[in-house]
């Protein structure tokens, strides 16, 4: 699509309007930025109001729904742009109100008329004057949660039914920060800590991860504009992900199975530690095998990868029993851990989702658990944070299979003491929630 301005508010409104109506954020944010000419710091505003309106868009229709005498009659553009000229308002401590005043209307003036113009000018100014709605004079706590931290009831409910009234706000209250920026050593080539000491004397201000032994935070600069990514020493990767392949006892000569590949980054991993062995990488769709590839040449390890356009449920089509010395399902979740990076997935799932995918994941347990050799290991793994997906599927598993038992996930950083399993919730380290779970095959 070609773009008539490069007006970061602008394109911001626009790019609103497409993923109101199903697009997805990062891709949107991705063709635009390609699309247009802006300059770092505009692209940096235009990102931050995207997804910032994304993130709290419950609080901000809460907000705006009185200054709205016919709400089902405000067009879609309109809505969205003042959602956000009210973001910046109350999340931007840095952009001065007369400048999101003017360019508002202005942008207001430009996409529709004079009338537009005058019916803007007025819910910015009587905002101004009222100030916005308190939230805490919403009586019941659930919906007050719900609305303050953007998320639906049935959530906000089924984490405080699961895990409590406090770690239910705590969690809650991560979920709207800035992600941060990880990358994982690509350990066919480097060292994290040779990679760290690389990093620092190009000038990147990088720190190893509290998470994996493999991770490194890098706290300015686009790290993926660097030489470090274009020569395959890194890769983007949150360091929460890196533990599913940390945990699993991979040898050089291993012949390893990824039931459920895309886009790579799990796959990359193990494939960093073989020699002669091989992994097998599934995908149900053949181009984000394309991008499993893509990703094995830029890493150097695309000898060690095999793809094959392959559902998980149907590996007994391709694969003998008792061949892998280890298998990875990192299952096809809700994503409820990704909640920070991708923030429409909080207005897109249902609790439908969540038991229509806790039947696949088991599917897919099952499916797989006769292709791994007999003391070998399955290792489960999913990016959400709720029983339903993760120890639920795992009880499941192993009611079903008295030849499997749970064994330790063991991780480098110990990150799980007093329990056999790991789960990692988005406000422990500020990374995203997952799940790691490992199964030994007894006989």
């Amino acid at each position: 699509m070609k773009y008539t301005t490069n007006n970061p508010r602008q394109l911001a409104v626009m790019t609103l309007v497409r993923t109101s109506n199903g697009s997805y954020s990062n891709l949107q944010i991705n063709a635009v930025i390609q699309s247009t000419s802006m300059g770092p710091a505009d692209k940096g505003l235009f990102t931050n109001i995207v997804y910032g309106v994304i993130q709290h868009r419950l609080t901000l229709e809460y907000q705006l729904r009185p200054f709205l005498r016919e709400p089902e009659k405000t067009e879609t553009w309109v809505k969205e742009l003042l959602y956000t000229a009210m973001y910046q308002l109350e999340y931007l401590d840095r952009v001065p109100k007369r400048a999101i005043f003017d360019e508002t209307i202005k942008i207001a003036k430009q996409m529709g008329h004079d009338g537009t113009r005058r019916f803007v000018t007025g819910i910015l100014h009587q905002m101004d004057r009222q100030g916005m709605p308190n939230l805490d004079d919403i009586q019941d706590e659930k919906t007050r949660l719900s609305i303050e931290y953007s998320v639906p009831t049935w959530l906000v409910e089924m984490l405080d039914e699961q895990l409590g009234k406090p770690k239910t706000a705590s969690i809650l209250a991560s979920l709207n920060k800035a992600p941060k920026q990880s990358v994982r050593a690509n350990l066919a080539k480097i060292s994290q800590k040779d990679l760290l000491a690389d990093l620092a004397k190009d000038g990147y201000d990088a720190e190893p991860s509290q998470v994996s032994s493999e991770g490194i935070i890098i706290n300015d600069g686009q790290i993926i504009h660097s030489d470090f990514f274009t020569d395959g020493l890194l890769t983007i990767q949150d360091e929460s992900a890196m533990l599913p392949v940390e945990s699993m006892q991979i040898s050089p000569d291993d012949n390893v199975l990824d039931a459920c590949s895309a886009p790579g980054g799990k796959t990359t991993q193990i494939a960093s530690r073989l020699k002669a062995g091989k992994v097998f990488a599934l995908d149900i769709h053949k181009n984000k095998l394309k991008t499993v590839q893509r990703n094995a040449t830029r890493l150097g390890v695309y000898k060690q990868v095999e793809t094959f356009e392959l559902d998980a449920r149907k590996v007994d089509t391709k694969f003998e029993d008792g061949l892998f010395d280890s298998i990875l399902v990192d299952a096809p979740c809700s994503g409820l851990g990704l909640l920070r990076r991708k923030p429409e997935i909080r207005y897109d799932k249902t609790i439908a989702d969540i038991n229509r995918l806790s039947e696949i994941q088991l599917q897919i347990l099952n499916a797989v658990s006769a292709k791994v050799k007999t003391g070998g290991t399955i290792t489960y793994s999913t990016c959400t944070i709720v029983k339903q997906e993760n120890q639920d599927v795992i009880a499941k598993f192993i009611s079903e299979n008295p030849n499997f038992d749970i064994t330790k996930t063991k991780t480098a950083n110990h990150l799980n003491p007093d329990s056999k399993m790991v789960q990692i919730y988005p406000d422990d380290y500020d990374s995203d929630g997952f799940f790691v779970c490992s199964l030994i095959r007894k006989s």
